[in-house]
């Protein structure tokens, strides 16, 4: 009798998860947090996931800063309209503050994401597998993460103003231009393995529809391409005007075509057989959106419709009503759900174009789990929860996806104010350096496109298959 009760009270423990194992989830491995929802994933791609929802987290907030309400409440901080030696005192009105309450708040919520990932990049460098006693960091201590995250928001409201916003100012612009390079390159590997899958489906089918579809959406894109450059000069440029804006769109559109031309080259297809006009229309359609993006950020109000009335480098954003922060424009919008995509992209990401592993620091998607890691797969199938897919060898650079993550801050950052410069008489104003920065970002962009086009014919030493 007491055998059975010793036994059905062992059976009690280890079915309850007990005051212990909460604790393992909150001090644990990344599987005990998202066990119920993604049962059996790989440890690796659960650890992104839950990283993400924290920068996520960050660009919820800062959207939260932007929006009229919060806005009001935000001149109780200490570093809200002090009146410092040698600013004027009409800067302490409303118009003139109140324009840079939401994009400050923004410069400091993104500083603590960025300060967040950068600590872990460093942290994280060379770690070679789980078994290194700092992969625990990073599948783990998420309470504390979470805690960590959280003193620095607070602290970074606290800064001081001076010339914080200034200088961060230029980690924005540096960092946004990386990140928009990293865009493309998640755009490249995108549209290389859709273009594989459905060829390769359309081989196993022996179906025609493959085919049509793909062809279906690379005439799509290049026709949203076409429709964007019409679109640009009609209301980006004026006919005794807008010369730069005339140039910027002009050149890009020729490079756009000179790439596609060189996808489909015989020399390059004998080389890369799956490199095509999918890829090239996805990358002709990104940098026209770079270049409208570009082009909203003009300072000159007849060459840029999306500036506020009155906007200038010399004029002050006013109203009947004082200054209401806007960054919902187009552009804004359409920047900000790309970044969305690429930055889940990024999480779940396991790709076979080798060059591409190669610039983002991860290694080729396995197409079958060895027998090991399916025997582990199952175990955690029944135990709902994730399995350890690294112990023999890490699937992704830890630190330089904290890397990644430290631009994907700087880029949301600029993106939700756009791109305007605290001015030396702190007025928040729209500069040539974003223009560009993006123009140049988006010359980048194609000029590593088109190495990964002919890099197998001048480096034929090298294994690109």
């Amino acid at each position: 009798m007491d055998g059975r009760m010793m036994r059905s009270m062992r059976l009690r423990e280890e079915e309850s998860p007990g005051p212990s194992h909460t604790a393992s989830c909150l001090c644990g491995s990344a599987p005990c947090i998202l066990c119920s929802c993604c049962p059996a994933s790989r440890n690796s791609t659960v650890s992104r996931l839950i990283f993400t929802f924290f920068l996520f987290l960050g660009v919820l907030v800062s959207i939260i800063m932007l929006s009229p309400g919060v806005e009001s409440q935000l001149y109780k901080l200490p570093w809200v309209c002090e009146e410092g030696a040698g600013i004027p005192t009409v800067l302490q009105g409303h118009i003139d503050c109140g324009s840079l309450l939401g994009y400050r708040a923004v410069y400091r919520m993104c500083f603590a994401t960025a300060a967040f990932f950068f600590f872990f990049t460093l942290l994280m460098l060379c770690v070679s597998s789980s078994r290194d006693p700092r992969a625990a960091i990073q599948n783990g201590f998420w309470f504390f993460k979470f805690l960590i995250l959280v003193g620095l928001t607070v602290g970074a409201f606290y800064i001081p103003d001076g010339s914080f916003s200034n200088i961060w100012f230029y980690f924005g612009v540096v960092g946004s231009f990386l990140f928009i390079l990293i865009q493309l390159v998640l755009l490249i590997d995108f549209a290389h393995s859709w273009n594989q899958r459905w060829l390769g489906k359309a081989e196993e089918c022996d179906s025609r529809a493959w085919y049509a579809g793909l062809l279906f959406f690379t005439l799509l894109f290049y026709l949203l391409s076409i429709a964007a450059v019409a679109l640009m000069f009609i209301y980006y440029t004026e006919p005794s005007g807008c010369h730069e804006g005339k140039v910027f769109i002009s050149l890009n559109l020729t490079f756009c075509v000179c790439v596609s031309i060189a996808a489909v080259l015989p020399k390059v297809q004998d080389a890369q057989p799956n490199s095509g006009l999918l890829q090239a229309s996805v990358i002709t359609l990104y940098t026209m959106f770079v270049t409208w993006s570009a082009l909203s950020s003009v300072p000159e109000q007849k060459c840029n419709p999306h500036l506020p009335t009155q906007l200038g480098n010399e004029t002050v954003m006013a109203g009947p009503e004082g200054y209401e922060t806007q960054w919902w424009d187009a552009p804004s919008i359409v920047g900000l759900i790309i970044f969305l995509l690429c930055t889940l992209f990024i999480s779940l990401r396991s790709s076979d174009h080798r060059q591409v592993n190669s610039l983002m620091q991860t290694e080729e998607g396995p197409p079958m789990l060895e027998v090991t890691q399916q025997q582990q797969q199952q175990v955690a199938a029944c135990e709902g929860r994730a399995f350890d897919n690294e112990q023999d060898g890490v699937t992704y650079s830890y630190s330089f996806f904290h890397f990644c993550l430290v631009l994907a801050s700087l880029h949301i950052m600029m993106t939700l104010t756009n791109w305007y410069k605290p001015g030396e008489t702190r007025k928040m104003i729209s500069t040539w350096t974003a223009v560009w920065v993006k123009i140049c970002a988006s010359w980048a962009g194609l000029l590593l496109y088109l190495w990964t086009l002919v890099a197998p014919l001048l480096l034929r030493d090298r294994d690109f298959s």
